[in-house]
């Protein structure tokens, strides 16, 4: 029996793809996994060359851009694992963490979702393994500055888990999708990705349908892995427009009308502080132009991304 079905979606990340499958055969020693690669209309020959450096891959050539979303659905459609493991392309696997995560799955079954450890390429710690789910004060703390100037802070930035000491496992509310166990009898009962989702927004959704059935999320952080971030998607402007309307898509699907209303409210005051504060740095830090322009531009687009309360 095949204890994993390892599922990753490229998009124009040829090397660091390869990177990838290359890590996951090189430390996954104990468990019997399979990989399901979907490629998603990639223009720099992903496909071709992850055809020929891993012939023993099960590749799917999409001859349109499907979205993050749907690739992992259409690719769960082929698994034959106990587990889905949904991995990025732009990670690598350390130190058995596949071996590992699935170990603590089937020693840990009342959980429904199971992430690990991210580091940064330097192998700094990355926090974005998982997420608190936003709430009203979150908001609010990130609207007006605070989640950024006290970054470590568990009561001005609840979201992240920067303060977290990684030692020992944590409940959660949401595994980030980067790398993201869940058993394949439990994806198929929740349907898995909601494709409203097209990217950014899906694995927050699922873990809180996981929620919804009976089940919780947990970071094991014996099980690492590097997470470079942002590999497939580089213009910043286009990235945080996408994770805006997903924020958006998450709140009208999960909140009240009344409080998704106040989280666009702060969402767009959160753009806009933003970029007044990176215009007010750029007069005396020339290096804060870029940052400056990607936030105006986000502003600017907020009708792209805010909905049809606007």
């Amino acid at each position: 029996m095949i204890d994993a079905s390892i599922i990753i979606v490229s998009y124009n990340t040829a090397e660091l793809t390869c990177a990838a499958i290359s890590s996951v055969y090189e430390q996954t020693c104990i468990s019997k996994y399979e990989v399901i690669v979907i490629d998603n209309d990639s223009i720099d020959g992903s496909a071709d060359r992850i055809s020929k450096e891993f012939p023993d891959c099960r590749l799917f050539r999409i001859d349109s851009n499907i979205g993050f979303a749907a690739a992992n659905n259409l690719a769960a459609e082929q698994a034959r694992g106990r587990y889905i493991l949904l991995l990025n392309p732009d990670t690598l696997v350390l130190e058995g963490a596949i071996d590992k995560i699935i170990a603590f799955a089937d020693n840990n079954p009342e959980y429904g979702v199971y992430g690990g450890s991210t580091f940064f390429g330097d192998m700094s710690r990355n926090p974005t393994a998982g997420w608190n789910m936003t709430t009203m004060w979150s908001l609010f703390s990130t609207a007006i500055g605070f989640s950024s100037i006290f970054r470590n802070s568990s009561f001005f930035n609840p979201e992240s888990l920067a303060w977290w000491d990684w030692t020992e496992p944590r409940t959660i509310d949401i595994v980030t999708g980067c790398f993201f166990l869940i058993r394949t009898d439990l994806w198929n009962q929740l349907g898995g990705f909601d494709l409203q989702f097209y990217m950014y927004g899906e694995d927050a959704d699922l873990c809180l349908r996981v929620r919804e059935v009976g089940k919780r999320c947990v970071l094991y952080p014996g099980a690492c892995i590097i997470h470079y971030g942002g590999a497939s998607e580089t213009v910043r402007s286009d990235k945080m427009t996408r994770l805006l309307k997903a924020k958006i898509q998450l709140f009208q699907k999960h909140w009240s009308p009344l409080k998704a209303t106040y989280a666009k409210l702060m969402l767009k005051l959160w753009s806009l502080s933003r970029a007044c504060a990176f215009r007010t740095l750029y007069r005396n830090r020339p290096n804060a132009k870029d940052s400056f322009e990607a936030w105006r531009e986000i502003w600017r687009r907020r009708l792209e991304w805010s909905g049809r309360y606007e």
